[in-house]
Parts: structure tokens; sequence; C-alpha cells
């Protein structure tokens, strides 16, 4: 009898870095073979980078990124839309294939352990993988001095590390999740009010046992243009379309429009439908988790120097 195959992952790890070509760069170096995606916003000041591989593959993989991570990003000089506690800010791993969500739970406990124990940062849990289910925004309030301040006081205590925030690298936030959309509709007028009050009006609200959107109102590089920057934690209870139509909708009652939206990373392909950049204003079709996996791994990782010097 054969043994069963390997079981196979997604994490994605969050960074507070989306200017420097060449942190980017380093990022995608480090990241290697199992680099699928990576997309970066300057705005939002981060990065997101897509890698799928096995268990072990994927932590000397996080190891070495949040190395690189430690020895460029300064949390000190950080200015960004984005919410944030660290310089890798949150990695979440993703079951593919065969492997089920514990697979991954399991696989995330034991990242967070070898992040705290490499960089000498305090790593909380979030979702599947903490005993408590803790959601991340509860993590993150307030940045890194409102974490400093919450375990400082004994009121949040690491999963891993030590009880202390790092000076310029912060705290590392890892889970285990489903597959999340983070997706983003930009205005076309009514200002940073108008794109908060939209975000406040079309999310969850913050006791939702079960919650499927996240939304804040952030401003965009450009001066005057604003973004409704939400993450779908389930797409089959609210799809992409669905938080697009409530966007538009919400700004209409408020003098505004939508200008054009934006996927950041990779979807899955039961999420996209035929004639969607169109529907959406997205600059072209979104790329897919599936498609990247079919292209092969790692192929795209030695392009990624260029492109990000490209892109700024």
């Amino acid at each position: 009898m054969n043994p069963d195959p390997p079981l196979r992952f997604e994490a994605v790890p969050n960074f507070s870095e989306g200017r420097s070509p060449e942190t980017l760069a380093a990022l995608a170096e480090a990241a290697g073979d199992l680099l699928l995606d990576l997309h970066h916003d300057a705005a939002h000041h981060r990065a997101v980078l897509t890698l799928a591989g096995r268990g072990g593959q994927l932590a000397v993989a996080s190891r070495a990124l949040l190395r690189t991570a430690m020895e460029r990003i300064d949390l000190r000089r950080h200015r960004g839309e984005h919410p944030r506690v660290g310089a890798l800010d949150v990695l979440p791993v993703v079951p593919l294939g065969t492997a089920s969500l514990e697979d991954a739970a399991r696989l995330a406990r034991r990242i967070g352990a070898e992040l705290a124990a490499t960089g000498d940062l305090p790593v909380f849990l979030y979702g599947h993988a903490s005993p408590t289910r803790e959601a991340l925004p509860r993590i993150r309030r307030g940045g890194p001095a409102g974490l400093a301040r919450r375990v400082a006081r004994g009121e949040m205590t690491p999963d891993y590390g030590p009880g202390r925030l790092h000076p310029t690298a912060g705290a590392v936030v890892v889970g285990a999740r489903d597959f999340l959309i983070a997706f983003n509709v930009n205005l076309e007028g009514g200002g940073l009010r108008v794109a908060r009050r939209i975000a406040a009006r079309i999310r969850n609200r913050p006791d939702d046992p079960r919650p499927s959107l996240r939304a804040i109102g952030v401003r965009l590089a450009a001066p005057g243009e604003v973004q409704v920057s939400m993450n779908l934690l389930d797409f089959r209870r609210t799809s992409v379309k669905e938080a697009f139509d409530r966007v538009e909708a919400e700004a209409r009652r408020r003098g505004a429009g939508v200008r054009s939206s934006e996927i950041v990373g990779l979807i899955p392909a039961a999420a996209t439908w035929p004639g969607m950049e169109r529907d959406l204003g997205l600059a072209g079709p979104p790329r897919t988790v599936e498609s990247a996996l079919a292209a092969g791994q790692g192929r795209c990782a030695p392009l990624y120097p260029a492109l990000v010097r490209a892109a700024t």
C-alpha cells in the first residue's frame, strides 16, 4: 500500500512594508521556490506574500522571512494605513487538498513556536490555531503601542516568546483559517469620513459569532482618494459581488460612487465568475490559487526583484 501523500498548505505572511523595492525583493528571495504571489501597496504600506508547500518547507521559509523582515523593517519608522503590530505582522496557514483545518492549526502552532525562538519576540495565536479562537482584530487593536500596554498589564499573554514586544519588529500573529479574500473598493468622491461610514455600515458586528465580512475605510496615496478595504472571511456566505454591491449602494446613498476595485493576492476559483473584472472594475482577471499552483510554484519567485522595481 502506498503511503498517503504529504499534506500541503498555503501560508500568507503579511509584512509592514509596501514601498521599498529592495525589501520586497529580499522577502521574495527569502520565500524562494514556495512563492506563488506577491502583492504590495504603498498607501497601506504592506506586502502580502502567498506561499504553498509541505509543512516543514513552510516552517523553514517562515523563519527565513522573519529574519529578513527583522533586518529590514523598523516599526518605529513605519507609517501606513493598514493595522499592524509587527514587521512580520500576521501569518495565516490555510489547508490545501486533503489537509484539514486542524492540520493547519497544528502547523500554525509549530511555526509560531519556531518564530518566537528565532526572533526572540512574542507570538500570538488566532483563529483555529488559538485555544480560545482569538480574533485577529482584537490582538491588533491599538497597534504596537496598544498591544504592548495590554501585555504589560497582563491583559494579554503571548502564546510563545517573551512577555514584551520587540523594539523594532513588534510581535507576530500566527493563525489557521480557511481561504480569505482581501478585497478593496476605491471610491469616487466622499472622502475618508464617507469611506469609514460605509465600512461601519457593511461589516459584521463585533459580537457576531460567525463573521464573514470585516471592513475599514482608509486613505490612498493620491490626495483625496479613499478606499473601503475588506476581508471576506467566508466568501460562500458573503460573496465578492455582494460585498461590492453593498459598498456601491452605500456610496450612492452618500453622494459618492465607485471608481475601481482590487483583489489582494490570490483568490479561490470557486469565488470567481466570467466577466468578474468587468463587473467589479478590476484592472484584469483575478489570479486564482489553482492557476498559480498549476503553473508551478517557484517559477515566479526569481521575477519579483524586477517586478517590484518596475512597480515603483
